[in-house]
């Protein structure tokens, strides 16, 4: 029989141990306590022999607190400086050695580029007179400042409150070449703060000398050069080491404003910056009155070059593409031809600058971009900007805006592509994806409405339907890749609605696509790559890559069939041609930041974006408004004198045998059948030419009309 007393017993230990086990707890807890009590009262009073009081008290408190705030400040200027040192990660220094001659399509020479990048004079050998006149200009404490020059900074704020405009700039020499080698010239807080960054660093890493070396070899400085060696030997014929006093301070003059004071173009404006030149060296101590009197009273006077303007943005595009053709010949001294039109080009520049003239204040907007394309591929024309001289950067090429509705095109081909049709029916009803309900312009719904209709009216809840419920996002994206964007494209769901970035040669191309009847990768800028000597290098009709369909006919004859209407019927009336019929989409961004219409002929893709470079709103402008307007003045003149070729699918309304049948009838019925001549276009192409040719001939072909007989009075006589 078990003992019933050991269990007992058994359990009576295990109780003993966690009793103990308890009271050493507690004491040694009591005892951690206690000491720890000890430690603060002796930390405190060991302390206590380093409290202050009174003004001291205030001083150890306010550099407490400034310590803290450096300790953060410095994290969060090491996040702002990380993006800034990524700009360095390049190969900065090294300057392209390719020289390249540009033609235009007619064999003109229109301007060059790389060798007057190369054209370096070190500062050591250049007139003392050349180098006090440009940092007496642009940065008079230049070898005293850090990269950033906060008095400078200061003498140029109050400078300009006194002139109550911006008289003087606050950018040391230094932040101006960081902007030069790694930046644009966009206007933003981001690029500041790089800015800043960027030259503490190049102070950090370069002589005083190499960095004025290198402003002086990269500034752009008009007519095409880049450069102070460059531009002297292009206004005055002479190499920097001869220049005088007068045409040093003409030269000085241009850093900030090449266009504006460039002597070639706005001879008084150069003498009268070259005088302010003078005063800034008298005024900065470098030279007396005495001195520079001599350069006041004789002027600098420069080499005739005529009126030569050189389409720099494009340039500036075609040059890359020399550079990505040539690459792999071994031959960087070329002479290429091109497929810019000088007088489609002009004609382009024209009608942006007349339109931000005369509208750009009442919409709030300040810059303009354009591409043309040539039905067969060719680049006629880039507007990357209104002035060269003030902002190289290239908004036609490198600035990636939100499209708007002018993106739904791409949804739209792609729905046809996957069978739609112009008449199929889809609801504008109140739609929801998510967490996103996306609302048309008019914050109103139609009901169920046809694809046609709902493109026309650029109505918003029916890509979407499309896109949600039929088509997916990657069929859209990849749709719009392959018709020829090269930004990327988001694959978030509201991109069917235009929020990713495109350039506006993204959206020229694209759109060419269905006015090349859905045949891609026909865009050049090069037809020919040549020798100084005659030898060729790349011939773009046997050297290119050949195109190939992305959209079927039956597609785009259904996509041109809605296009045509729009600047018919649709939001984009104010870019109709007269007499020409045209097709394209309007797009507007949220907020009004960015405006776009772009439109095709049978002849020529063109596409037009105004916004502004910080990205401000504009007053309520719509691409169907000023846009649309841009695009009308020099499409229309564009297409004076030409064969004009049909929109694929669309029916040629100026080759029309009905027509032709109808006046050959009437001639043969008799000159007394007048023909109608009431739609005949203002602007008469080669082809419509022909046409009333032939109908002349018919006329002078048919039978004479016997003359009636003479009254007997007549005949007597």
């Amino acid at each position: 029989m078990e003992n019933p007393i050991a269990p007992r017993k058994k359990r009576g230990r295990i109780a003993a141990g966690l009793l103990a086990l308890d009271a050493w707890l507690d004491s040694s807890l009591y005892e951690l306590r206690f000491r720890a009590q000890q430690f603060w009262e002796s930390a405190t009073i060991f302390f206590r022999r380093f409290r202050v009081k009174g003004w001291r008290r205030g001083v150890i408190e306010v550099l407490s607190e400034s310590f803290t705030m450096a300790a953060g400040g410095s994290v969060v200027m090491l996040a702002l400086a990380m993006p800034a040192f990524q700009e360095t990660t390049g190969n900065w220094r090294n300057q392209d050695d390719f020289a390249v001659t540009f033609l235009d399509r007619y064999g003109n020479e229109i301007g060059q580029r790389g060798i007057i990048q190369r054209d370096s004079v070190p500062v050591d050998e250049m007139p003392d007179h050349v180098i006090k006149a440009v940092l007496a200009t642009e940065d008079r404490r230049f070898f005293e400042h850090y990269g950033i020059d906060f008095l400078g900074l200061i003498r140029a704020m109050s400078e300009n409150v006194r002139a109550n405009s911006v008289v003087q700039g606050g950018s040391s020499l230094t932040q101006q070449l960081a902007k030069n080698l790694f930046l644009t010239n966009e206007r933003t807080v981001e690029r500041k703060v790089k800015e800043a960054f960027l030259s503490i660093w190049l102070e950090s890493n370069l002589s005083k000398k190499e960095i004025l070396q290198l402003y002086l070899d990269r500034a752009y400085m008009g007519g095409g050069t880049f450069g102070i060696a460059a531009a002297a030997d292009f206004y005055f014929g002479k190499q920097v080491k001869d220049l005088n006093l007068a045409e040093a301070a003409m030269l000085a003059g241009l850093f900030k404003a090449p266009t504006k004071y460039a002597p070639h173009i706005n001879l008084p404006a150069a003498r009268a910056r070259a005088n302010i030149v003078l005063s800034n060296l008298v005024q900065a101590g470098f030279m007396t009155e005495g001195q520079v009197l001599s350069a006041r009273l004789h002027p600098a006077d420069i080499v005739d070059r005529g009126d030569r303007k050189s389409p720099d943005y494009f340039l500036d595009w075609a040059f890359d593409e020399v550079k990505k053709i040539a690459a792999k010949s071994g031959i960087h001294s070329l002479v290429a031809r091109t497929t810019i039109d000088m007088n489609i080009q002009k004609a382009a520049e024209e009608s942006v600058e007349f339109h931000l003239r005369q509208f750009g204040k009442e919409y709030h907007v300040t810059e303009g971009a354009v591409v043309v394309i040539e039905t067969n591929g060719a680049v006629r024309a880039i507007v990357g900007g209104r002035d060269y001289g003030a902002s190289q950067f290239n908004r036609a090429t490198r600035a990636q805006r939100q499209t708007g509705s002018s993106f739904k095109p791409y949804v739209y081909a792609t729905a046809m592509e996957n069978g739609f049709k112009p008449e199929s029916v889809i609801s504008d009803g109140p739609i929801s994806w998510g967490a996103w309900s996306p609302k048309n312009y008019t914050r109103g719904y139609s009901g169920r409405m046809t694809l046609s209709t709902a493109l026309i009216k650029s109505i918003n809840t029916v890509p979407v339907r499309l896109a949600k419920d039929h088509l997916s996002i990657p069929p859209i994206k990849a749709m719009a890749e392959a018709m020829g964007v090269e930004s990327p494209v988001s694959s978030h769901k509201t991109m069917v609605l235009g929020t990713s970035g495109l350039t506006v040669m993204d959206q020229a191309t694209g759109y060419s696509v269905l006015a090349q009847d859905g045949i891609v990768g026909t865009r050049h800028g090069i037809t020919q790559l040549v020798t100084h000597s005659g030898q060729l290098i790349y011939d773009y009709s046997k050297d290119a890559p050949p195109p190939h369909r992305v959209l079927s006919e039956q597609a785009v004859a259904s996509m041109n069939s809605i296009m045509v209407q729009i600047p018919e019927v649709g939001t984009a009336r104010k870019a109709a041609l007269p007499s020409i019929r045209s097709a394209g989409k309007t797009g507007t961004t949220q907020s009004y930041r960015d405006a776009w219409y772009i439109g095709y002929t049978g002849n020529y893709t063109a596409a037009v974006w105004l916004g502004n470079d910080d990205f401000s709103t504009t007053n309520n402008m719509t691409g169907g408004s000023l846009p649309a307007m841009v695009w009308q003045r020099f499409m229309a003149y564009a297409h004076q004198n030409i064969d004009l070729k049909p929109i694929p699918g669309i029916r040629d309304p100026y080759v029309d045998p009905a027509a032709i049948a109808k006046a050959e009838e009437a001639a043969k019925n008799g000159p007394q059948q007048a023909v109608d001549t009431s739609d005949r276009p203002p602007v008469l192409s080669s082809t419509t030419t022909r046409a009333l040719r032939e109908i002349a001939d018919v006329f002078h072909k048919a039978p004479a009309i016997a003359a009636p007989p003479e009254p007997e009075t007549l005949s007597a006589l």
